[in-house]
């Protein structure tokens, strides 16, 4: 990746994806023209894709996987257009979840995680009680109902939280990254029926680098996108 041809192809991948990011959504706009509400929100997703080209020069894998977000997501839109819905929200989700997962066994999972991918001493290391609030934050009930109610919200907000409040010393985005993956696996979610991953290795990367650079009061566009690419139809 870092030989003459790697740089070329970064340099290449970026170009197109500022292309991208200012003209591709144009591709559904006619369709879309009549759903402003989905379409403000899809341009919402492409400014915070391109906060992300500012935070930092993208690896190809990065690349790719933004790309394939916004490819992903004007599908979903796509999808939403088709069955005539005048706003995006979250459809087609699995359900409550089967599986709850706990402070102590993230705990232990982060710990297992530390031997094969932690490469430093504060990998994991908590920084407050931060961790622990987002683990129980994602089980939030008001008047006896889930604020999170499906399995793919869950996740989502998992990967956000895990992400955004910063919890430990090092390691945040591998650790939300690998908890959101072990959250989706534990409830059934992770694979299609065809034994594909509803999404992809690259596309996660890139999420977790989108939720870091976004602002907070892009939190509902953020989970809404996540529950998009990760749903049933996705």
């Amino acid at each position: 990746m870092n030989s003459k041809r790697g740089v070329q192809f970064r340099i290449w991948a970026n170009k197109i994806l500022k292309d991208y990011l200012i003209s591709g959504y144009s591709i559904n706009e006619k369709r879309l023209i009549q759903q402003n509400e989905q379409l403000k929100k899809l341009q919402e997703s492409v400014k915070i894709l391109g906060n992300v080209l500012n935070f930092k020069e993208l690896s190809s894998n990065e690349s790719v996987g933004l790309l394939r977000i916004i490819a992903d997501y004007a599908y979903a839109l796509d999808i939403l257009d088709k069955y005539d819905y005048q706003n995006l929200t979250i459809q087609s989700t699995s359900g409550k979840e089967t599986y709850q997962l706990t402070y102590n066994e993230a705990i232990a999972q982060i710990k297992l995680t530390k031997k094969f991918y932690g490469n430093s001493e504060l990998f994991g290391n908590e920084k407050d009680e931060s961790f622990k609030s987002s683990i129980a934050t994602i089980y939030s009930t008001f008047d006896g109902t889930d604020l999170y109610p499906s399995i793919e919200e869950k996740a989502a907000n998992l990967l956000y939280f895990v992400t955004k409040n910063h919890s430990f010393s090092d390691g945040n985005k591998r650790i939300a990254a690998f908890l959101f993956l072990y959250f989706m696996e534990r409830n059934k979610i992770l694979f299609n029926e065809n034994g594909t991953k509803r999404i992809a290795d690259n596309a996660l990367v890139a999420l977790t680098l989108m939720i870091a650079v976004s602002k907070p009061e892009e939190k509902e566009i953020m989970i809404k996108v996540i529950v998009n690419l990760i749903n049933k139809n996705n």
